[in-house]
């Protein structure tokens, strides 16, 4: 653990947890937080002892709610309740997301509004620090009541069942504890309920994605500036005045990236004057407002998911101060599967004009460059089927940015009528990403063999560090050669984020982070 992070529970921000996926960072509890989850189990503690039927505190579950179980029968109840939800399948989750569950479950049981006992969230924290990371199927949750089967998977490791990874080992979850240094857990009333009950696995899956389109954003701001100075755009309608007559802060925001991003740029002052052509296509005269929409609408989901990563999401909520129980519907994640729906479409719009970018840079007749940017055309094929790779994955994302929120089919007995898919929502933005990424990474790639043409002209100061950059670790491409290995180097330069680290030394670029 490089750090320490202190958790205020429903507090965290989204620098906070930038940069716990980053650099996990060793968690642990403000001071009072302790304090209060001792008093609220004891407020669990006289609400059962009151004898009331509450909701599954001494109650059955879904359309079984109305089945009352004995005192002698409640610990059963919510073990019973952990093992029987844990119905996932499907490849486990990556670590990354998995600890972002955890830490989200931690935060949202210590504002002690969800019954369950301090030793509960600690466990919860010890096994992110210990690194105990629970095997979670990432299919089989419907968005509602909550994400149930893929947070029963992690509760099931809290008492001692189902899986875990511990090492990079998979097996069985007491040993893994065991491992670790840690024991499991007897559940008390109320608390197998508030675990596998929330919202915490399609918000972190959201979450993880939101950041990793941050730097496709980024990147895509980059590789659009690389492509228009290639292809000799002009950069007049980034003029800020334009932008402030529409309003639009993301298409502002952006405008200003795309001057910077050109400003000093030789091959632009070669063609200021009597270059016969009025005006560039909309895939690079419109890049502001294309990429300003995206910008916006990330920033919206991101307040969106912030929200929900601080809420308290499991049914019933607990009211200590006054002993009671009420039921409601906060599980429901539709919130969470409007914003990953908002997500996909700005993404993929990030990824489908980017594509048509590298279409004109292959093509003579608009760039000016050579045909599909490569000399002896014909003997050399150069860049024709990558485009056509970023063609495919374009239009695959097309199909994947379906809403997936308008889905909804009924569950429990048609107890849970209407569900969110919340949590495909989230976990299809994973696929999207990594399209657009690609996209990306061949863009980039001709977008520096065109500017390689244009030479002994040079770009701007950032353009030409993030083309020295890539020629680090590609060469020109002189002659035909396998293409794959280009692409991965060029992924990885925009994975890592060496591509934004490099530009954003010379110059500011957008953030998700409020204003």
């Amino acid at each position: 653990m490089s750090d320490t992070m202190i958790l205020t529970p429903g507090a965290l921000d989204l620098a906070g947890l930038r940069h716990f996926v980053a650099h996990a960072p060793a968690i642990r509890l403000d001071d009072e937080t302790e304090q209060r989850l001792r008093a609220a189990a004891r407020s669990v503690d006289r609400i059962v002892a009151g004898g009331a039927a509450v909701y599954g505190v001494n109650t059955g579950f879904g359309k079984l709610a109305k089945t009352r179980i004995p005192d002698g029968k409640l610990r059963d109840l919510q073990r019973n309740l952990v093992l029987s939800h844990a119905a996932g399948i499907g490849k486990p989750m990556p670590e990354t997301v998995v600890r972002l569950i955890l830490l989200l479950k931690a935060n949202g049981l210590a504002r002690g509004y969800s019954g369950v006992r301090f030793e509960i969230v600690q466990l919860l924290l010890d096994m992110l620090d210990h690194g105990v990371i629970p095997m979670i199927p990432e299919k089989g949750s419907v968005g509602a009541s909550g994400d149930l089967a893929p947070l029963a998977h992690l509760s099931a490791v809290v008492i001692g069942e189902g899986e875990a990874f511990y090492k990079g080992e998979r097996m069985a979850g007491a040993e893994a504890l065991a491992r670790a240094g840690l024991a499991p857990i007897d559940l008390g009333p109320k608390e197998g309920l508030a675990l596998l009950n929330g919202t915490q696995a399609s918000t972190a899956l959201a979450l993880a994605a939101l950041f990793d389109a941050e730097t496709l954003l980024q990147s895509a701001l980059i590789t659009g500036a690389l492509t228009l100075d290639a292809a000799r755009g002009t950069d007049a309608p980034f003029d800020p005045r334009l932008h402030a007559l529409r309003g639009q802060k993301g298409q502002i925001d952006c405008a200003a990236v795309y001057r910077a991003l050109m400003a000093g740029s030789a091959i632009r002052a070669s063609h200021e004057i009597d270059d016969e052509r009025v005006q560039d296509p909309y895939c690079l005269r419109c890049q502001p407002q294309v990429m300003g929409a995206a910008l916006d609408s990330l920033r919206h989901a991101a307040g969106v998911l912030l929200i929900e990563a601080n809420a308290v999401s499991d049914n019933p909520i607990h009211f200590p101060d006054t002993d009671e129980m009420i039921s409601g519907g906060n599980f429901h994640a539709e919130p969470v599967a409007i914003a990953a729906d908002l997500m996909a479409i700005a993404i993929s719009e990030i990824g489908a004009i980017a594509e048509r970018r590298l279409a004109l840079l292959v093509d003579p007749s608009m760039s000016g460059l050579p045909p599909f940017l490569v000399d002896d055309s014909g003997v050399n094929s150069g860049f024709m089927i990558a485009q056509v790779t970023a063609a495919a994955l374009a239009s695959e994302n097309k199909t994947l940015a379906h809403p997936a929120s308008i889905d909804s089919l009924p569950t429990s007995a048609n107890q849970e009528d209407h569900v969110s898919m919340a949590t495909f929502a989230a976990r299809r933005l994973g696929d999207i990403n990594d399209n657009v990424r690609c996209i990306l990474g061949i863009e980039y790639l001709a977008a520096v063999q065109g500017l390689d043409f244009l030479a002994p002209l040079t770009s701007s100061a950032p353009l030409v560090a993030a083309a020295t950059l890539l020629r680090g670790e590609v060469p020109f491409y002189a002659q035909d050669r396998l293409f794959t290995p280009d692409m991965e180097a060029a992924n990885a330069l925009i994975r890592s984020g060496a591509l934004t680290a490099r530009v954003s030394a010379l110059i500011a670029l957008p953030s998700l982070d409020p204003a």
